[in-house]
């Protein structure tokens, strides 16, 4: 099979494409641009194309002639101000709709028989402790900031169930890239003392390591299904639970204890709401459905290798 990975150099594209070869698939690797080298030596054909530009994506992914594409566009910054997290996401949001579909309509010229799409996994209503599953609702009234977002997010659903694709929701993603490697922007925070608990951190996090993420788009290329599925690990955690051990594991101070009237002050209604109110998923579906299962049941196992250099793929 022929698949066409557009976002190759994200988090989980930078895992997805080696995973790919090694099972035998013919990749081609779309991006914006490599800066940092992460393609190279992949072994992918590389096109460089911007989602944004309709007429030029269209050439790249037709000339390619890909049997499966598969869309993780995104562009978050690697450090968010989540009290401008509507700015932030700009370019994200408009990849997400704009983007979308022109990859699609693309991929429908192309002839492509297969499409999957990152979503995500912790934008349901937050009105219960109980775990979210696929049916249950998104966020029904969101903070300011996130109102953008989640409808960029439904309409990234929309665009890719109209085209007959799957969408893939995701958890907190953590491995290598990300906010939450050993290098990156949140981990940095708590290891600086800079990430309390706010009102107890009661916000559930299903976490999904990148690599089990890049293990389900492979199980699910070959599938018919096309309903949204949480991709997650077996663990969720209130965040009382998790940022300890994830302090203790990089030799920080223990997180303190604040409101969310202060918190507020610093990270805004966004902020608060990301460490008071998220909702956990529930992966039963995406392990029926997919035969898939994470490789890191558990957070717990997963950001001990992670922060102590023992990943899957460093």
């Amino acid at each position: 099979m022929r698949v066409l990975v557009a976002g190759a150099t994200g988090v989980i594209g930078r895992q997805l494409v080696p995973l790919l070869k090694s099972v035998g698939q013919d990749v081609i690797a779309l991006a914006l641009a490599d800066p940092n080298g992460v393609l190279e030596g992949s072994g992918a054909e590389v096109v460089m194309a911007d989602a944004l530009d309709r007429a030029a994506l269209e050439r790249a992914v037709v000339e390619a002639a890909p049997d499966a594409v598969v869309n993780m566009l995104t562009a978050i910054p690697a450090a968010i101000d989540t009290k401008n997290l509507d700015k932030e996401f700009e370019t994200t949001n408009r990849l997400r709709t704009e983007g979308a579909r022109n990859l699609l309509d693309a991929a429908k010229k192309a002839g492509v028989r297969r499409i999957i799409a990152q979503g995500l996994a912790y934008a349901y209503n937050p009105d219960s402790k109980d775990l979210a599953n696929e049916d249950t609702p998104f966020w029904l009234e969101p903070p300011a900031q996130f109102v953008p977002v989640l409808a960029a997010l439904k309409e990234l659903e929309r665009l890719t169930q109209e085209a007959g694709g799957l969408v893939l929701r995701f958890g907190h993603l953590y491995g290598p890239g990300s906010a939450y490697a050993a290098d990156g922007s949140f981990t940095q925070g708590i290891k600086a003392g800079y990430v309390p608990l706010v009102d107890g951190g009661h916000s559930t996090f299903s976490f999904t390591h990148a690599h089990d993420a890049a293990t389900a788009v492979v199980a699910a290329l070959d599938k018919t299904v096309t309903e949204p599925l949480n991709v997650v690990d077996d663990d969720p955690a209130p965040m009382s639970e998790w940022l300890p051990v994830v302090a203790e594991l990089l030799g920080a101070e223990k997180p303190q204890s604040v409101s969310s009237a202060m918190a507020a002050e610093a990270v805004g209604e966004w902020g608060v709401a990301y460490m008071t109110q998220l909702r956990g998923a529930d992966n039963s579906r995406a392990k029926l459905h997919l035969d898939w299962r994470p490789q890191y049941a558990s957070w717990r196992i997963g950001f001990a290798d992670e922060l102590m250099g023992k990943g899957i793929i460093a």
